[in-house]
């Protein structure tokens, strides 16, 4: 990440009808698992599937930014039977869908934390990040390894780093925002988590200060692009003043 980034204004301005960015907190794979009576892990797969429906369709449903929670900084905490498997499912997801990505005109970029990954791993996501680079249909962002306080921390070390060099001199926030893991991103119009549960669970809590929150019952392997459909429709009649009377 390039410390000069631009800062990009929210891509749903007052007014606008619909969400450009859409943040998506894909949770209930274990439950819907463990409601049929199946490893968790076959609802991890399951989940999968229905990423690469989401994505296809969301261009299609004006939404220009999609940003995936997949992994958190509190999901180590998780068996090493199941952190292991969410791991080999990443990376053939990534193996995948690269060609389809490419030819669909998706970017795919990734946050978080790099440096507990597998190496291979990390290979595969800059691979595809390079890959993608060009374009510009869907901008696909994928959280691995990712937490809001983790984010917000690391980029307070930057920022000290930059004003120790004398980059800057009294720091604003835009200059916060151009040290943080989504530099040059859009802030998301909308965040929705699926599941029912609902709490924000410190997905980008600097950037979606003033998102929509949409909650749904819907655990992720179930939730389709008709259900998309459905929230930026309803959430489309929401009035974002952005602090403004």
């Amino acid at each position: 990440m390039a410390d000069a980034a631009p800062v990009v204004a929210p891509a749903f301005a007052p007014g606008a009808s619909r969400a450009r960015h859409v943040a998506i907190i894909m949770d209930g794979n274990g439950r819907w698992a463990t409601e049929r009576g199946w490893p968790r892990l076959v609802g991890h797969r399951r989940g999968a599937e229905r990423v690469k429906q989401i994505v296809r369709a969301a261009p299609d449903l004006g939404v220009n930014w999609l940003t995936l929670y997949a992994f958190s900084t509190e999901n180590w905490k998780r068996t090493t039977e199941e952190v292991l498997g969410l791991m080999g499912i990443f990376a053939r997801y990534i193996r995948r869908e690269a060609d389809a990505m490419s030819a669909e005109g998706v970017r795919m970029r990734f946050i978080g934390g790099r440096e507990r990954l597998d190496p291979k791993l990390q290979t595969l996501m800059s691979g595809i990040e390079a890959r993608t680079a060009g374009n510009c249909r869907l901008n696909l962002t994928v959280a691995i390894n990712y937490g809001g306080r983790d984010e917000l921390a690391r980029a307070a070390a930057r920022l000290a780093a930059r004003i120790q060099a004398g980059e800057i001199g009294k720091p604003t926030e835009a200059d916060f925002a151009a040290c943080l893991d989504t530099a040059g991103h859009p802030d998301p119009d909308l965040v929705i988590r699926t599941s029912g549960e609902t709490r924000t669970s410190n997905f980008l809590p600097w950037q979606a200060a003033y998102a929509e929150y949409e909650f749904t019952p819907v655990l992720w392997p179930d939730f389709t692009p008709a259900h998309l459909a459905e929230i930026l429709d309803r959430t489309s009649l929401r009035q974002r003043r952005f602090g403004a009377a």
